[in-house]
């Protein structure tokens, strides 16, 4: 049994977020996955850009920065160059993460930095006005796209595969369970590990487009999710509208801290 409360701060409670939202599932999924691994309090770096999961390090006890829209992988990036031993955690939304901060991103990704981004993808921007974000799918309703989005969505475990990141997972928020096990193997990951979450938004997002109430959504999600293993067996036309959950990526490349602490010792023997 997980002890969230030595976790907390429970000064910052209650939290923000709106009734039905998937942050607080993904918060509780990377509590447990952190308990699991044993780390402590002060071994977790949590890092933030702006948006409804740039909320998630406020409530938490660990050493946290909420830093500005689309930088947290850059911030992370100074936090694990200068403490190599911390576990650092990037969360960040789908705009956060793929809109102003996409090109963090990708070369986070190419570098292979070792650290985990937790993307929280609720297909919006749920915080800022409910404007389409690069994952808004065609058709849906935003405050940008009053008559519907004509953008093709991007795929954000796709890109963070093209880009180079060792491992990569997507799960949901209605399969808990299933997400703090990747979430952990993520962070055990040495290297760029991405986890992609489809997370609920019943407010800027399901108001707007009509898919009920955040159990409605939930239910989305476990009737259109199939596991990378079931979905080898299926054909392209049965895998047409479903969303491949599990581990998508798992390579071993070499990491940068890594690599960067040999060359400041090569550097050092020459002087």
């Amino acid at each position: 049994m997980v002890d969230y409360e030595k976790y907390l701060r429970r000064d910052k409670f209650p939290h923000i977020w709106c009734d039905g939202c998937g942050n607080g599932i993904v918060l509780k999924a990377m509590l447990r996955a952190i308990d699991r691994i044993g780390l402590s309090n002060d071994e977790v770096a949590m890092v933030s850009g702006i948006g409804c999961s740039g909320r998630t390090p406020g409530y938490v006890d660990f050493n946290t920065l909420h830093t500005t829209h689309g930088r947290a992988l850059a911030f992370a990036t100074g936090v694990k160059l200068g403490k190599p031993e911390m576990t650092v955690i990037v969360v960040s939304g789908d705009g956060d993460a793929t809109a102003i901060g996409g090109n963090h991103f990708i070369h986070a990704a190419r570098r292979n930095i070792d650290m985990t981004a937790v993307i929280y993808n609720n297909f919006i921007y749920g915080m800022t006005g409910g404007q389409a974000s690069p994952t808004t799918p065609m058709k849906a309703m935003a405050s940008t796209t009053p008559y519907g989005n004509i953008e093709p969505p991007f795929d954000i475990s796709g890109l963070a595969i093209a880009a180079g990141a060792s491992f990569v997972a997507r799960g949901t928020t209605y399969y808990a369970v299933q997400l703090d096990r990747l979430i952990e193997a993520a962070i055990r990951k040495p290297g760029f590990a991405v986890v992609e979450v489809l997370a609920c938004c019943p407010t800027a997002f399901g108001r707007r487009n009509r898919l009920g109430t955040s159990i409605d959504m939930l239910q989305w999600q476990r009737e259109h999710s199939v596991r990378i293993e079931r979905a080898a067996q299926m054909t392209e036309t049965e895998l047409e509208d479903k969303v491949i959950t599990g581990v998508l990526v798992d390579v071993d490349r070499p990491e940068y801290t890594r690599e960067y602490a040999k060359i400041v010792v090569r550097a050092q023997a020459e002087r």
